[in-house]
Parts: structure tokens; sequence; C-alpha cells
């Protein structure tokens, strides 16, 4: 049930920061739910491994600023999910990064709130 609820979170989220930002396109809830299911198993497969990449390449820096590591990681992974498929278009890596920023404030809000009442 906790899964469900926090895709729910990220589908909103992804729809609240599609609403936001200029240059990002989502198509409606149903698409918003596929853009965060293809985000989340995208962010699983390969979202560690670009961030130990950013790391080494930076010779640690990446990790001593993990918290700007990992938005750039999640904007990178967003890009990737707009290009597999077509119910989220983001155009250009800036709105990617605006995306990511507005996407992880507001599922963090929602993950705090799914915590405190499930």
């Amino acid at each position: 049930m906790h899964l469900i609820l926090q895709w729910l979170v990220l589908a909103v989220a992804v729809l609240v920061a599609a609403a936001i930002v200029p240059g990002v396109r989502v198509r409606g809830f149903g698409s918003a739910l596929v853009a965060a299911a293809l985000f989340a198993f995208l962010n699983l497969l390969l979202g560690r491994l670009i961030f130990v990449l950013i790391g080494v390449a930076t010779l640690g820096l990446g990790f001593l600023l993990a918290f700007l590591t990992r938005w750039v990681v999640n904007a990178i992974v967003l890009k990737l999910a707009a290009g597999i498929t077509d119910r989220i278009a983001i155009q250009g890596f800036t709105p990617a990064l605006l995306m990511a920023l507005v996407m992880s404030a507001i599922a963090a809000a929602g993950d705090y709130l799914v915590r405190a009442l499930y």
C-alpha cells in the first residue's frame, strides 16, 4: 500500500512540476502515472550507477556534494524517461533540472504526509 501511495505522490509531483516548469508537457494524470513509474524504474536501475560515475569522474567532489549530484542525476533520468515515452516531453536540460527540483520538493512533502498518515 505504501508503494502505491508513493507512486501516486510521484505522479502528482510530475503533474504539478509540468504545470509550473515551462518546457515540460504531460498529457494527463494517466500519462503522469506512466511517467512516474518509468522515472522510478529508471532511477532504480540507472540512478545509482550514474551517481557513482559522476562521483568518480569528479574525483570525489560529486560524493561530497551529493545533494547537487542527486539533483543532476534525477534530471538525467527524467530526460531518459522522456526519451523513452511520448507521454512526457521535456524541451532541454534546463527544464529537466527545474522539474527535478520541483518534483523532489513535492515528493518529499508528499512522502512525509504518507508516512505520517499511514
